[in-house]
């Protein structure tokens, strides 16, 4: 059984993800910052269906923490699962920001970068020697970095960013077999940004192919494609996971 770390797995696509890998037999790592219950509860209902995970604390934006962070996991991995390595890396956390670009202060851009590209790149440096070979990275980008969406500039354009930085580590890493990947959602119904009212899940859903908006299991399945055998020669690409919005 590989074991997986998912970012930001208390919730929305994290959580699904989360659930699903353990219904497929991975072991499961999953990080919340601020909500401990929504992570426990998580973890409880992958436990009940048979699964195996844990919850760590993490805050994506603050680098210091990481060392201790992976002495965390490598306990976690030890006690709970008898290993010393891991599958997979999910780096999922993050969160919204809808300002218009000419009213977006430093803070905010600086707290943008930290958690979607910043924190991205060293997370993964710091976890990299633990990742086994042959094992896989995802990392969540977004459909705003290809179709421009006003208000969110900061956001698309540091996870435009994570695009790019996904390809270097699919390059550097493929010395030790390990994929990386991005997965690009769409519209989905997450609570990221305040989530949807009916009104703007609306427009979304007509201006999209399928006529809807999205599930995050909808995510959660081709994220679980790519951690698994079924993904293993799928390398350095982007997949836009948004059911053909504006196309």
């Amino acid at each position: 059984m590989s074991v997986i770390v998912i970012t930001g797995g208390s919730r929305g696509i994290g959580a699904s993800t989360a659930e699903l890998c353990a219904r497929q037999g991975h072991g499961v790592i999953l990080t919340y910052n601020r909500n401990p219950e929504a992570a426990r509860a998580v973890v409880r209902r992958i436990e009940s269906a048979g699964g195996k995970a844990a919850a760590l604390q993490l805050d994506v934006s603050a680098t210091g923490t990481f060392a201790a962070f992976r002495d965390a996991v490598v306990q976690t991995l030890r006690t709970t699962w008898g290993a010393n390595t891991l599958g997979g890396l999910v780096n999922n956390a993050g969160y919204g920001l809808f300002n218009p670009l000419e009213s977006v202060t430093e803070a905010q851009f600086d707290g943008l970068f930290n958690v979607h590209l910043k924190g991205p790149f060293f997370l993964t440096q710091t976890l990299l020697p633990l990742l086994e070979e042959h094992a896989s990275i995802v990392n969540l980008t977004s459909a705003t970095t290809r179709v421009a969406t006003a208000g969110v500039a900061p956001y698309a354009a540091f996870k435009g960013g994570l695009d790019v930085l996904t390809r270097y580590m699919a390059k550097e890493f493929g010395e030790r077999r390990i994929r990386a990947n991005a997965v690009s959602p769409g519209a989905i119904r997450t609570e990221l940004g305040g989530g949807l009212n009916d009104e703007f899940e609306a427009l979304l859903a007509g201006q999209t192919a399928l006529g809807r908006v999205g599930e995050p299991e909808d995510v959660a399945r081709v994220i679980a494609m790519l951690l698994s055998e079924e993904g293993r020669w799928i390398n350095a690409q982007t997949i836009e996971v948004a059911g053909g919005y504006i196309i």
